[in-house]
């Protein structure tokens, strides 16, 4: 089933030249990384600080399903290609700032910008690379003045709303920071707390269209729906995937609130005896988890079908074909969902 994504990614008109512009768009961001990314002349060898070099696997299609069909959308809306341009380097922007940032709230090390320092390091690279994003989208939104591209008070409109759009996910996230009291009902989950948390993430693509063209983007409402379905259903299917972490770390999870209001007793005992985040504990409640997994199969499907719809030259049953793929993408292979 994976393969449905690599035909797309591979003879799909639309999606392989998104694709394509997505690739020349990362390794231009990395090419202007560089430069910020290197510490003066005369710094001693054990606190040099130095770029490193892009790895091959990061232009595949496999690392950007995402981004490629957030660049698809470009396309169909009849956006000009120096726009898809400068709208492609801000999408591998934003995902260097969102990637960074989780990495710090979750304690993880998902390599978004090459970077060597000495130690572990494992905090101060995120940190460093969210600065040198900035210093890069500063860069960015200049030379598109410069070019013709933007205005200057389209410029400075971006500049503004690059962070305010990602503001309300990042108020989602800081109510988990020291962990939730309470498990609200999976319909809150989903419908709220996963919308602001994941949802917004999938409709970013959308802030410099909705500055530069509003007339395209009021046209556009399918493919926000879309990309706002398909990003819920990875949600849903990360909750299935991380459920003893989230219960460890008590953070939101459709999965656990629906057993905190079904089965209390199942999830009482999980806290006193789970105790690595890496349980695979989705097997042990099948009742519970394959309705949940279906809803987020349901929501995959949906948000591919309308992008096939819409022009992406697919049709419901490579939908379907592509949602299925996901699982395992997740890293859910081996749940059976239906």
């Amino acid at each position: 089933m994976i393969n449905s994504w690599k035909t797309l990614f591979s003879t799909g008109r639309i999606t392989l030249a998104a694709l394509q512009e997505q690739q020349d768009c990362i390794r231009e961001i990395h090419a202007r990384l560089a430069p910020h990314l290197s510490t003066p002349d005369g710094t001693p060898e054990a606190y040099a600080v130095r770029p490193g070099p892009l790895p091959d696997e990061w232009l595949g299609w496999r690392k950007n399903i995402f981004s490629t069909l957030f660049q698809s959308v470009y396309h169909l809306m009849d956006i000009p290609a120096a726009r898809r341009s400068l709208y492609g380097k801000l999408i591998h922007l934003f995902r260097i700032w969102v990637t960074s940032a989780d990495n710090l709230l979750d304690g993880e090390d998902k390599d978004v910008v090459p970077l060597v320092m000495p130690g572990s390091a494992r905090v101060m690279r995120q940190v460093v690379a969210v600065m040198a994003a900035d210093r890069v989208l500063a860069e960015v939104l200049n030379d598109a003045v410069e070019q013709g591209v933007l205005s200057p008070v389209q410029r400075d409109a971006l500049a503004r709303e690059s962070l305010r759009r990602l503001l309300p996910s990042a108020a989602q996230e800081a109510t988990e920071e020291g962990g939730i009291a309470s498990r609200p009902p999976p319909e809150e989950v989903l419908g709220t707390i996963h919308r602001l948390k994941t949802g917004l993430l999938f409709n970013v693509a959308f802030v410099g269209p909705e500055i530069v063209e509003p007339a395209a983007t009021a046209r556009a409402a399918p493919l926000r729906n879309g990309l706002m379905d398909f990003g819920l259903g990875c949600q849903v299917l990360d909750d299935i995937r991380d459920m003893a972490r989230d219960l460890l770390e008590r953070r939101h999870n459709i999965v656990l609130s629906t057993l905190a209001h079904r089965e209390p007793a199942r999830l009482s005992e999980w806290d006193r005896n789970v105790q690595s985040p890496a349980d695979r504990l989705y097997l042990d409640v099948p009742g519970t988890v394959l309705p949940i997994a279906r809803q987020g199969f349901d929501l995959l499907a949906s948000g591919l079908r309308t992008l096939g719809e819409a022009g992406l030259g697919y049709d419901g049953a490579q939908a379907e074909s592509m949602a299925r793929a996901m699982f395992p993408v997740l890293d859910l292979g081996d749940l059976q969902y239906g």
